[in-house]
């Protein structure tokens, strides 16, 4: 009875006994919950926080009045851009915000108006692609044990609408692009979940299949391979009957800048791209990393982190924020736009497309601080990118140092025009990754990229996939 009795009591004041019905180190002692209580005080203050925080949106609460004044939506250099574009319901961020880089060059090139290259055309190959790369790299590891750390983040990792720039240049150099009136989106190219989900969950059954036919004797790679060609046109049926059928050749007409007709020819996906985007995007650019808690001016390069098989491994340069700065300055003054991407849900106030890291005071509604720098955010998994846009405007003071920033989003219309603009300080804080012409990199950034790269592992959680 004496035991029971100090069980029910603890469950009482939620403690933690062991069997014998001593407390555990460690846990909350009645002492010490006393002392705990003691930073609550019911004092009028803390009673008005408590109704207004019960019954209203923190963030709205936490607005900091004193910033919401003086909103400046100049910019002393801006690239112009051409109509924004919608990724609707899906996580092709990246997708969106590549091509859009490649397009504003396209406008600007033939003189064109608001012109979009397909997205779902694009999409769909990578799909495939994501598709076998799961499968080979089943295959790769068939004689590895099923809870190994890289087949366990396989089956964790089949397939999905996320990526990065390396989806942008594996897809495109490979299968070419089209207009976007030439494959046009389908439902569940705006709402890319429940296919890719779909898709996911057979490629998982398929790895387990190709590991099952693995332990039979006498199965070959080459018994393997014929497999996995049968399962990707199971994959590639899927794909049709929800995105529609890639086209082998199209008829297109250009148009100027008014509407009017320039040029009708017949083109197939690849040799639109080399006419209208022309680069060798796997070795023309440089992606930058603003990433603290690693060392600076080294070459990174992360395992398994492509878009297809015989794609390029994600590989970057970690660079102090300010050196990054510098070459974004330059190649927006040269009116050439940059794949950039960002922690984009902090400090975001999206009625007003602003990205302020004094926007909202969560330290005085709460009464405390909070006080973890970039680097330490990082390590704590309290931050990493998460979207990527368009950089393409600037403002800076007479100094020639940057005030704040703007990007072109894939979000559709809305506050300045479908654009968010970022303050300087919140570039520092949040900013992870620029993809940036190598005309404009420095001369050590030319030598760092000399250097053997470091590898990183597939599941570092820093390099999640941007949606």
């Amino acid at each position: 009875m004496k035991n029971t009795s100090l069980w029910m009591a603890a469950l009482a004041v939620g403690l933690t006994l062991t069997a014998n019905g001593q407390q555990a180190p460690g846990s909350i002692t009645p002492q010490m919950l006393q002392q705990i209580k003691q930073a609550y005080q019911n004092t009028p203050a803390d009673k008005a926080i408590r109704n207004a925080i019960g019954n209203n949106d923190i963030n709205k609460l936490a607005v900091n009045g004193e910033n919401r004044n003086n909103f400046d939506t100049y910019f002393s250099h801006k690239v112009n851009s051409k109509g924004i574009t919608n990724q609707k319901s899906s996580g092709r961020c990246w997708l969106f915000t590549g091509l859009n880089v490649l397009r504003a060059e396209a406008i600007d090139k033939y003189e064109m108006g608001d012109f979009q290259f397909s997205q779902n055309y694009s999409f769909f190959w990578d799909q495939l692609e994501k598709a076998n790369l799961f499968l080979q790299g089943i295959i790769d590891t068939r004689l590895k044990p099923i809870d190994d750390k890289m087949v366990e983040w396989l089956f964790k990792n089949p397939i999905g609408d996320g990526g990065q720039f390396t989806g942008v240049s594996d897809i495109l150099t490979k299968y070419g692009v089209v207009p976007a009136e030439v494959m046009a989106e389908t439902y569940s190219s705006e709402n890319t979940s429940k296919i890719s989900n779909l898709i996911g969950l057979k490629l998982k059954e398929f790895g387990l299949q190709l590991r099952e036919l693995a332990t039979v004797k006498g199965t070959t790679t080459e018994v393997l391979e014929k497999e996995k060609t049968k399962m990707l046109g199971t994959v590639y049926r899927m794909l049709v009957i929800s995105l529609g059928e890639p086209p082998a050749t199209f008829t297109w007409t250009r148009k100027d800048a008014a509407g009017n007709p320039v040029e009708t020819k017949e083109y197939t996906p690849l040799s639109f791209y080399n006419e209208y985007i022309g680069h060798d995007l796997k070795n023309d650019y440089v992606m930058l990393m603003n990433d603290p808690s690693r060392e600076y001016y080294k070459l990174y390069e992360i395992d398994y982190d492509r878009h297809a098989y015989d794609g390029k491994n994600w590989t970057y340069v970690n660079l102090p924020i300010e050196d990054i700065k510098q070459m974004a300055i330059a190649s927006i003054k040269d009116s050439t736009m940059m794949y950039f991407s960002c922690d984009v849900g902090k400090f975001f106030d999206r009625e007003r497309g602003l990205l302020d890291v004094n926007y909202y005071d969560y330290g005085s509604l709460m009464g405390t601080t909070f006080g973890m720098n970039k680097k330490q955010r990082i390590q704590t998994f309290s931050s990493g990118s998460s979207h990527a846009m368009t950089l393409m405007a600037v403002d800076l003071d007479t100094n020639g140092q940057p005030k704040k920033w703007m990007v072109e989003n894939s979000w559709g219309p809305g506050a300045n025009a479908g654009h968010l603009i970022m303050t300087d300080k919140w570039f520092d804080e949040y900013m992870f990754r620029l993809v940036i012409d190598k005309k404009y990199i420095t001369d050590k950034v030319k030598e760092v990229m000399k250097q053997q790269p470091v590898r990183l592992p597939a599941w570092d959680p820093m390099f999640a996939e941007e949606e």
